[in-house]
Parts: structure tokens; C-alpha cells; sequence
């Protein structure tokens, strides 16, 4: 299975109906899943639970992950981050690297902008159109 078969069946998994999906083909596993919880975590039975909101986010453009891997806010483990909190950018800037199955990818500013928030921390797992960052 090759990357753009995994990008396009992570893809249609977001747009559908499913919770979860394994798919196991020669040496090849994945498992998707939509739950915020560990797939062994027991799933509360009282609906009427009040569901907390989430802390408000910066209005601007969300920059989404164009693909799953590891987000690296820097170029290298001791090197300054591309871009901080309240920086300015160009359109075209490099944001940050995200790396899929050893391949290094510059994700770029779609937007000229300022910075409002960096909503992943480095070196963590994104998933694919997951908001990295929102410029303003």
C-alpha cells in the first residue's frame, strides 16, 4: 500500500459516518478512530451529561495538516522554531515541518498574517486536516 492509498483512505474516513475503522491487508495495519478516548476506555451510558465547551480560539485562517505524522515546530532539535506566537508572516513562509513515514514536509503560511496561536505541541502526532496553527 503506498502513501497516497493510506492519505486517501485516512481521508474518506473523516468524511464518513464511521467511528472506527482497522484495516489489516500483507504487511500492512492500520486503525482509525473518531474517539477522543482509548478504544478500551468504557463509553458512558447517561446522555444527558452536560458536555463541557471548548476554550474559545482565535478567529483568523486555521492551517490545517495536509497529511498524519509528526509535527516539528523548529528545522532541528536545537534550532530556533520557524515562527512563535504574535510573529509575523508572508504567504509562502515555512510554519513548520510535519514528517510522514520518513519524509520531512514543509508546511507553508496559505495567508500573510500574524500568528495567533500554535495549537500542537512540537514533536506530537497530527492528523490529517487537523488546525496547527491560526494566523490572523
Amino acid at each position: 500500500m503506498n502513501f497516497k492509498e493510506i492519505q486517501t483512505i485516512i481521508r474518506n474516513f473523516e468524511k464518513s459516518t464511521l467511528t472506527y475503522l482497522e484495516l489489516e491487508t500483507e504487511g500492512f495495519k492500520i486503525k482509525l478512530s473518531k474517539n477522543k478516548e482509548e478504544p478500551s476506555a468504557p463509553i458512558a451510558e447517561d446522555k444527558h451529561e452536560e458536555i463541557p465547551t471548548a476554550p474559545e480560539k482565535p478567529e483568523g485562517y486555521a492551517v490545517r495538516s495536509p497529511l498524519v505524522g509528526t509535527f516539528y515546530a523548529a528545522p532541528g532539535p536545537d534550532e530556533k522554531p520557524f515562527v512563535a506566537v504574535g510573529d509575523r508572516v508572508e504567504a509562502g513562509q515555512t510554519l513548520c515541518i510535519i514528517e510522514a513515514m520518513k519524509i520531512m514536509n514543509e508546511i507553508t503560511a496559505p495567508v500573510s498574517g500574524v500568528i495567533a496561536s500554535i495549537d500542537v505541541e512540537n514533536g506530537s502526532f497530527v492528523g490529517y486536516d487537523q488546525v496547527l496553527m491560526v494566523i490572523d
